[in-house]
């Protein structure tokens, strides 16, 4: 039974980046190749021990090492990054990023056969079949295992409007679903993802933890795929809402406001500040909205008594914290918009060399 314990939390403010990718070949089409890139020889630095595959045989996930400096997260993202691509190149393949692939059809591309995907394919059927999803993953450090708690349960209202920023997968399966975040859909029709509730402390998330491992639920704590959760095998509050990037930029930017985001609520934490009381029907309503809208919704607000625009969003966050990501984020053009104009310009081939990585 693989749990995780208090003495994980031992450490404020570090940082890693965790990044879902697509192997794909020279046309940027879906391809087999974690038996080349996965379970060839050892990847060259930094990848080494930081290489793993997802449940398709097309899926790729890197992870940065411990970042211990903020300011140098967005030079470990780019240069996990160049390792990848250039590791699928040396094997004959190309490295594509978006939160769903738009060529990837599930009936169409093999599983892979760890058996721990093999578990949770029997275990979950048809929505696990068809989970061609890539996340985004950010870990922030923190130092005590009941703040993390607090810390993972007020991020639950933020976690929305980064999905709409982040918003970068209109089409899935072959065709455009008429959402900004199909991937937010897609995987949410898993088990244990979505918003999770609020936890009192430390122990009643340890002992739901592990009543969900011993009652059969899941093999390992790590098939808590909530949008939010207290890593206790890390030691870090993990953000698993946004969609993979194209850009690593946009990664950068992403990194900066959570590490603040999160910092700031330990902050408030140690202040003795209570927490805040959200229904999580209006967390999973604002989920809806930014998987649907993207960028063109608003938001209800905390207290249930209002709307909050992306824009103020953006505006008030950046200023409170100090950060220029957001900013930027709100700035460019979504990633889902950027994919229906090349579609629609330039149709599908042309979309799938936008999303390889160069």
């Amino acid at each position: 039974m693989e749990l995780g314990s208090a003495d994980a939390f031992d450490r404020m403010g570090t940082l890693g980046v965790e990044e879902e990718f697509y192997i794909v070949d020279a046309d940027g089409r879906p391809t087999s190749g974690i038996d080349d890139l996965v379970y060839g020889p050892e990847p060259p630095e930094p990848l080494a021990g930081r290489l793993d595959h997802e449940l398709f045989q097309f899926t790729i996930e890197t992870q940065t090492p411990l970042i211990e400096d903020p300011d140098e997260a967005g030079a470990a993202v780019s240069t996990v990054r160049e390792a990848l691509v250039d590791h699928a190149a040396d094997h004959g393949y190309r490295i594509a990023a978006a939160g769903l692939h738009p060529a990837a059809k599930w009936r169409e591309l093999d599983h892979a056969t760890k058996p721990r995907y093999q578990a949770q394919l029997d275990r979950i059927q048809y929505p696990q079949h068809r989970n061609t999803t890539a996340g985004l993953h950010v870990h922030v450090g923190v130092d005590d295992a009941d703040k993390a708690v607090w810390v993972a349960n007020e991020l639950r209202w933020y976690l929305s409007p980064l999905l709409a920023l982040s918003a970068n997968s209109p089409f899935w399966n072959g065709f455009d679903t008429g959402l900004a975040s199909a991937r937010a859909k897609v995987f949410e029709n898993l088990p244990n993802t979505g918003m999770p509730t609020a936890f009192e402390d430390f122990e009643e998330f340890q002992r739901f933890e592990r009543r969900m491992v011993e009652y059969g639920s899941i093999d390992d704590r790590g098939e808590l795929w909530y949008d939010v959760r207290p890593h206790t095998g890390h030691g870090t509050v993990e953000i698993r809402t946004p969609d993979a990037q194209t850009d690593p930029e946009r990664v950068a930017d992403f990194v900066e406001y959570v590490h603040a985001l999160v910092l700031d609520l330990a902050d408030r934490y140690e202040s003795g500040e209570s927490g805040t009381s959200v229904r999580r029907e209006l967390l999973d309503e604002n989920k809806w909205r930014a998987t649907r809208y993207g960028r063109d919704t608003d938001f209800i607000a905390p207290d249930s008594e209002g709307v909050v625009s992306l824009d103020s969003f953006v505006e008030t966050e950046s200023d409170r914290l100090g950060v220029d990501g957001l900013r930027s984020l709100l700035d460019a053009e979504s990633g889902t918009a950027v994919q229906r104009r090349i579609h629609e310009e330039s149709g599908l081939d042309a979309l799938c060399e936008h999303l390889t990585l160069d």
